[in-house]
């Protein structure tokens, strides 16, 4: 693909989006961000008319929000290529701010896909960023029934502490296992559903008109630019802020939940090959590959941030949570994936940054708005 073509990332100045600005400027792609700046994510900036100091000057930018018709539409003007990154993220929160996360990120996709059907554009790829929360549950085997899918588990169970998830025909305890992109889709958050709604949407309209679409199911996406302020970001950069202000990681259930911790730069190269690769088009899972705890993640970060600090494990559930999820990511190998950077190695680059900055730790604020609600158990 030439490098003189356009391209748009809605969603340009956040965390992903900003890493992704630098890498096309330095292949040499005209690069126009469309964001709103979200005050949750940016702060004040919006009000002072300001845009992130990381954010590279050689892009254009577009102060808007994605649900603006007519200045999406002028963002479009040119563009060969849209990475649609903008969303309202966080799971807790999409269970009591429903209206606005399905108005933002369905509602919200829906206005840019239907401006790709209705208008003249020049847009000939789309690559949307998914999630992994769109599977709910991962994939399991158990040792009678081999692979399952269970959904969710019962109250009874969640309340009894009982963490494992449990084969839906026989009732054992079942294993994770990686889960490929093929594993049927069953959200359990209002934010989850928003980010199935967003990948259906985009694949179906992309089949429809002829545009190669792309959508990529992100991991736990952690490393340098990550909104510390914001208590329903990722789980590094919470554990991060509660650190730096001298307080314990606080961990959900008994904290032996796995997840893929995925370094930006490797989500940015996954990224890359959605746009550069011909065959690439459909659904891939991004993720570096190895499973790890949410527990040793907070080791890795208190060893680094927390002086004699120990983990919170109170043995709480939040609703919209799951217990396993870790991918399996050959099909991005076979588009040259190579996931490059092992988490200690990112870790200690991203604890390097977030030595360095100023976070307001509002994790308490918002897990009281979760009790209050009665989605913690």
């Amino acid at each position: 693909m030439p490098t003189s073509e356009r391209v748009l990332i809605t969603g340009g100045a956040g965390f992903i989006g900003s890493h992704l600005v630098d890498a096309l400027l330095g292949r040499g792609y005209a690069v126009r961000v469309y964001d709103s700046l979200e005050p949750q994510v940016h702060g004040g900036l919006r009000e002072e008319g300001k845009w992130p100091a990381y954010l590279s000057p050689e892009a254009e930018r577009i102060l808007g929000d994605i649900r603006d018709r007519d200045r999406l539409r002028r963002a479009l003007e040119g563009v060969e290529v849209v990475f649609h990154l903008a969303a309202r993220v966080g799971v807790g929160q999409s269970m009591y701010e429903i209206e606005s996360y399905v108005d933002v990120n369905v509602r919200g996709t829906a206005v840019l896909l239907d401006l790709l059907a209705n208008e003249k554009h020049t847009v000939g790829k789309l690559i949307v960023a998914s999630s992994m929360s769109a599977y709910g549950e991962g994939q399991y085997e158990c040792a009678r029934c081999g692979v399952v899918y269970p959904a969710v588990r019962p109250e009874g169970q969640l309340r009894a502490r009982d963490w494992e998830m449990r084969c839906p025909h026989c009732g054992e305890q079942v294993s994770p296992r990686p889960t490929p992109e093929e594993k049927p889709l069953f959200p359990t958050s209002v934010y989850a559903v928003s980010k199935r709604d967003q990948e259906e949407m985009c694949l179906a309209v992309g089949r429809a008109y002829g545009i190669p679409t792309v959508a990529l199911r992100l991991f736990n996406v952690y490393g340098p630019r990550q909104a510390l302020s914001n208590p329903y970001t990722g789980v590094v950069a919470i554990f991060s802020s509660r650190l730096l202000n001298g307080r314990p990681p606080l961990v959900y259930e008994d904290g032996r939940q796995q997840r893929d911790f995925v370094h930006v730069s490797d989500a940015v190269q996954a990224l890359l090959l959605a746009l550069e690769v011909r065959e690439a088009f459909g659904v891939f899972n991004v993720g570096s590959g190895r499973p790890i705890t949410i527990l040793e993640v907070a080791g890795h970060l208190i060893r680094h941030l927390g002086n004699a600090v120990e983990a919170e494990i109170p043995g709480r559930f939040r609703a919209g949570d799951i217990r396993h999820c870790f991918p399996d990511i050959g099909r991005l190998r076979a588009l040259g994936f190579h996931p490059r950077v092992p988490f200690a190695e990112g870790i200690e680059e991203t604890v390097e940054w977030v030595r360095r900055q100023l976070a307001e730790d509002r994790f308490a604020l918002a897990q009281g708005e979760l009790q209050r609600r009665g989605l913690t158990i």
